[in-house]
Parts: C-alpha cells; structure tokens; sequence
C-alpha cells in the first residue's frame, strides 16, 4: 500500500470522526430528564431543589473544534463518555467515605480534597453548596462528607450529597444518602422531594409517587414538588391527576400547556388538543398553543382548522404591529 493511499484513508477516517462528533455536539445539551426539561422550559421549576452546574464557556466553535478530538478519546476509552461530567466509580467514591483524607498530589495534578479552611460542619455545608453549583462535583463530596461526618443530624449536608452522587450516576448512593437526609429529618420536604425525583429518574415512578405525595403534604405549595409529582403521574398515565398538580404549581393555563407538551411527545395528540384548546380559552392570545394547534391539526388532516389557527396567529401579529407603531 503506498504512501499516498495511507494518506487517504486517513484523512477519510479523520472526516467520518469529526462528522460523528459533530452530530453529537449539536443535540440538546440539557441533562436530565426530558420530560422535566419540557416543563422547566416554561419556565416551572422542577428536579431537585440543588441549583444546577453552572455551564462552562467555549460556544458553537469550540465545540467543533474540540468534537473530532473527543471522538477520537471516547473510541479509545479516553476522556469524557458523552461530553458530559464523568460517571465516579465506586473506587472513586469510596474515598470520601471516611472523614480522614490524605493530601497526596504531584506538581500537575491535585486530588480533589477536603478544604483545609477548616470551621465547623455548616462551613463545609456551605463550600460543598457551592461547589455543586459550580458542577465541581469530587471536591463537593469531599466537603459535603465531612459535613455529615461533622454533624451526622445535619440533613442537609445528607441531602446535598444524595445530588452530587446522582449527577455522578451513582444513584444507589444518592439513595443512601437522599434516605438518610429523612431519618434525620422525617419531615423536611425538600429533602423528600430530592429522594421522590431521584426515584422518578431511575424509573421507580410509583415508589416516586409516593414520596412526592408526602413531600406535597409537608409543602403544599411548593412548585416544585408538585411539578416532581405531576411529572410522575404523567409517566403512571395518570393524566387528570398530573393536571391538577401542574395547575396547583403554576395556574391552570400552565397546568394545560404542561400536560399538552407531555402528551404530544407520547403521542397522544388528540389527549393533548383536548388541553391545548382549554388553554386556548384561558388565554386566546396565546401565540405558542395556537402554533401548536396548528401543527396538529395540519398533522393529523383537519386543514380548515390548522387554517383558522394560522389566521388567529396573524391577526395577532397584526393587532401587535400595529400597537406597537403607534406607541413610537
């Protein structure tokens, strides 16, 4: 095989891993689970009540340019498995179990540890609170287990540590922990809600109805719980149930374009226009249900009123176009 052919089918090989990646870079990057993220893009809260990793920067163009190379490492075992935080071991995680940590570093590399700021547990509490913030989730379970082992009556520490083992993937220690955060405080409901959520993710979603309901009695009008448990209910096909906890969380037009969200990506359309056409009259104006309406009614051959729909849509605009040029 000469030169030049080598040449070739490397350069080929290059292209197909940069294509690959770049399909992969350019999906949805929210974690989590998608059905939460339809909710939470309205605007409700939902998940746990941990403040989420903050994003790191690099944009569009540093995606590309870094694609190829993770490609490269993911077929080779290396790096990051998804672009995403890497999943901890149980190696890994049985470092932080004691409350004794070894410093061991070299001059390139520092081993996540427990601070050497010292203070009390609420001290570790509070910088392992803001590391999960910070998506710097080893060094937040360091601080966070000596938070726990300081003050085992400490349930928030327990709590927050369930969160940071979880985005880990490690959710039988989450569990653990998330449990727990209950035996020392039976009736912290947030701490209820993160064990309901979690269990909801790995698909336990009646043991995760469970939770959630007495999570809801503790906090009644906590948004976020009731979103968990309609999300839930959702999954149980629990329908007029999920409704009125997305009602009670956020009002009855977003109890309506929640559950409508949900049932158009099951494929329930008809379930779902039932919803959309009550938000309709909750809000005629409505320029994201009409759009939807439209779309599944062009979907599913009732033309006449995808039309009317897009009309609606017009006129609004209109009206809006003209309102705004007569305030300048």
């Amino acid at each position: 095989m000469n030169t030049r052919r080598v040449i070739i089918i490397f350069a080929t090989f290059a292209l197909l891993v940069s294509a690959v990646a770049l399909w992969d870079v350019s999906g949805d990057e929210r974690d989590g689970d998608t059905a939460a993220n339809v909710v939470a893009s309205s605007g409700a809260a939902a998940g746990t009540g941990a403040a989420a990793p903050k994003k790191r920067g690099g944009g569009l163009f540093g995606k590309i340019f870094k694609a190829p190379f993770k490609a490269v490492g993911r077929m080779f075992g290396k790096g990051d498995d998804d672009g995403k935080l890497a999943r901890m071991t149980e190696r890994d995680a049985e470092k932080f179990e004691s409350t004794g940590v070894e410093r061991i570093e070299d001059r390139d590399h520092h081993r996540p540890e427990v601070s050497d700021e010292g203070g009390d547990a609420r001290d570790y509490l509070e910088r392992g609170r803001a590391l999960l913030e910070q998506g710097e989730l080893n060094a937040a379970i360091a601080e966070l287990s000596r938070a726990a082992s300081l003050d085992p009556k400490l349930s928030q520490a327990h709590s927050l540590l369930a969160v940071a083992y979880d985005r880990k993937g490690l959710h039988d220690r989450a569990e653990d922990s998330y449990r727990r955060a209950i035996d020392v405080n039976e009736r912290d409901p947030q701490a209820m809600n993160n064990l309901g959520y979690s269990l909801y993710l790995n698909g336990n979603y009646r043991a995760a109805v469970d939770k959630l309901k007495r999570a809801a009695k503790l906090a009644p009008n906590d948004e976020r719980i009731l979103n968990n448990l309609a999300l839930a209910q959702v999954r149980l096909g629990k329908y007029d149930d999920a409704y009125r906890n997305f009602a009670r969380a956020g009002g009855e037009f977003n109890g309506h374009a929640n559950l409508a969200a949900l049932l158009v990506r099951s494929g329930r359309e008809e379930k779902a226009v039932e919803h959309l056409e009550a938000a309709r009259k909750l809000q005629p104006d409505s320029q994201n249900v009409l759009r939807q309406l439209a779309e599944i009614y062009e979907r599913t051959g009732r033309g006449d009123k995808a039309n009317e729909a897009r009309q609606t849509l017009a006129a609004i605009d209109a009206r809006r176009t003209v309102a705004a040029a007569e305030e300048r």
